[in-house]
């Protein structure tokens, strides 16, 4: 279970942020990987190349994984869990085969754009193929999109294939599909940054207790339908700061708030879902951050030509000396 959202800065600059949720340890870290890379796809026996560049989270299970991040175009993606997808059963001749936990991958090296994805979106077919790092499961995915023009959207496979959904509120999470989160926001009208206004109850005029009552309703529990009207409030009315320090300070409170300590959350085995690490990713740089669980330290890497045309993916540590540490 994963919380993202974008945020505009006060320069006019966006930004990508999400939550990795899960009960499964990913041990993801920073990783760049260089243009012209080949991935061995599971959907097929050709794979595919990327040749845009890309910073984000990943492991090497033999090849890497990759499960969010920014490319050179400033386009950016994030993977999320959806029970609800449902994904095409066998390839299909002339179009681009990939499995779903290849999906970051794909985008991030051949996207330039939220735009351009809308273009493309029939060219691409999502195959059933299992992960293997997961123990051979299919996993049920969806994902968010977003480029430095501000254009953001949802991609989410269904039984009638690709669906692509605008995404005016910057924000998603898990179950249910994405247009069942917009439309129960309508639940949500009364809320507000400002005091309530009092009212009567007979001779008694109820004024509440102090600042917060225009907040009175908002969801505080960890499920997917709460996290998202609380991510769609804390994003409309949270300040617009200047500069990428100050940005990404901001934005590491905001989903701070919905961050899920070890024992709070248990699934139906046993295990514990708690928020492993936020990502944060600058699109006009473009910047990759990451802040761990267990360090709250902020291990920053920005692409560069060099490490672009490396003829490897570069892998960083993650820093544990102090906020900001350059990672390159």
């Amino acid at each position: 279970m994963c919380t993202s959202f974008t945020y505009e800065d006060a320069d006019g600059k966006f930004y990508l942020s999400r939550t990795m949720d899960f009960d499964f340890e990913l041990g993801g870290r920073p990783v760049v990987i260089p243009r012209g890379h080949h991935v061995d796809s599971d959907a097929t026996e050709a794979g595919f190349d990327t040749p845009l560049g890309f910073v984000g989270a990943g492991r090497n299970i033999g090849q890497y994984l990759n499960v969010d991040g920014v490319n050179e175009a400033g386009f950016a993606a994030a993977t999320l869990y959806l029970t609800e997808s449902k994904y095409a059963d066998k390839t299909v001749d002339g179009k681009a085969n990939i499995a779903p936990h290849e999906v970051i991958p794909y985008l991030l090296g051949n996207m330039h754009s939220v735009s351009e994805l809308r273009d493309k979106l029939a060219d691409i077919n999502i195959v059933a193929a299992p992960n293997k790092f997961m123990g051979g499961i299919v996993v049920p995915l969806h994902w968010v999109v977003a480029d430095a023009s501000g254009d953001c959207a949802v991609l989410e496979s269904d039984a009638d294939g690709l669906q692509l959904y605008d995404d005016p509120v910057g924000v998603m999470t898990n179950s249910p599909e994405f247009p069942w989160h917009v439309k129960n926001l309508q639940n949500f009208a009364q809320l507000q940054p400002a005091l309530a206004a009092g009212t009567n109850f007979g001779g008694v005029t109820a004024n509440g207790f102090g600042g917060g009552t225009g907040a009175v309703g908002l969801p505080g529990d960890y499920t997917s339908v709460s996290r998202f009207v609380r991510m769609a409030f804390l994003r409309e009315h949270a300040e617009k700061v200047s500069g990428q320090a100050a940005a990404i300070n901001t934005i590491s409170h905001l989903l701070g708030s919905l961050d899920i300590p070890h024992g709070i959350k248990v699934m139906a085995d046993g295990k514990d879902d708690y928020t492993q690490y936020r990502g944060y990713m600058d699109m006009a740089t473009p910047t990759y951050f990451m802040q761990p669980y267990d360090d709250q330290t902020i291990t920053k890497v920005t692409l560069t030509e060099e490490l672009l045309n490396a003829d490897e993916p570069t892998e960083f540590p993650l820093a544990h000396v102090q906020q900001f540490v350059e990672a390159n």
